[in-house]
């Protein structure tokens, strides 16, 4: 299992608009047979602008096929232009076997 977090600051004015192309594509996304339902998204409590998006694949493979996905590329286009900075992410694996159900 990977698991990536995904850090993104967004412009102020773009948080409602972030917000809810993030969710049209986490809501296709879970979809994908690699990815596992435990993706989110979160936000900051203390900084509005500030995202970790959550996102656990079932293998490397999966990570690709995500990123070929129409539900991506489309987030991608709409969320780009709304970060201030160039997003950044930490991948990880899970250190305790992952229960089948998730």
């Amino acid at each position: 299992m990977l698991i990536m977090h995904i850090h993104i600051r967004v412009k102020p004015e773009f948080i409602d608009a972030f917000k809810q192309a993030s969710l049209a594509n986490a809501q296709e996304s879970v979809k994908e047979p690699g990815i596992a339902p435990a993706s989110m998204s979160c936000s900051s409590r203390m900084i509005p602008t500030r995202f970790v998006l959550i996102e656990a694949y079932r293998s490397a493979e999966a990570t690709a096929a995500h990123k070929q996905t129409k539900h991506y590329e489309t987030w991608r286009a709409t969320a780009e232009p709304m970060m201030a900075e160039p997003r950044t992410r930490a991948t990880f694996t899970n250190v305790f076997p992952a229960d089948e159900g998730w």
